[in-house]
């Protein structure tokens, strides 16, 4: 199995910033890509950014400019730095992982994995 922790959500005032971390753990083999989502109160969850490799990023259009994605390979974390808080950002930020895990045979297998979640208050 692999296992997906986030951390450093929390109250912030808009305009600040806040950097999330995410740790994958487990029967990891090899990670593909790693990204970032987010749920509004009342809303689905939509894309935020995402990772493949160390370089190849991706954002959504409503943070560009405004956030960061970073990964650490020996460490299987991805980090999300964003920046100039809005209100708007206030949400539940999900991990999602892809890659290969070993699987319960022996052999491997793909997975793809979520986090349980970090919440994001973004005071006005």
């Amino acid at each position: 199995q692999v296992h997906l922790v986030e951390s450093g959500g929390g109250l912030v005032q808009a305009g600040g910033s806040l950097r999330l971390s995410c740790v994958a753990s487990g029967s990891v083999i090899s990670i593909y890509a790693m990204g970032w989502y987010r749920q509004a109160p009342g809303k689905q969850r939509e894309f935020v950014a995402s990772i493949k490799g160390t370089r190849n990023t991706n954002y959504a259009e409503s943070v560009k400019g405004r956030v960061a994605i970073s990964r650490h390979s020996a460490e299987n974390t991805v980090d999300l730095q964003i920046n100039g808080l809005k209100p708007e950002d206030t949400a539940v930020y999900y991990c999602n992982v892809g890659g290969l895990m070993q699987d319960s045979s022996g052999g491997t297998s793909p997975f793809e994995a979520w986090g349980q979640g970090t919440q994001v208050t973004i005071s006005s």
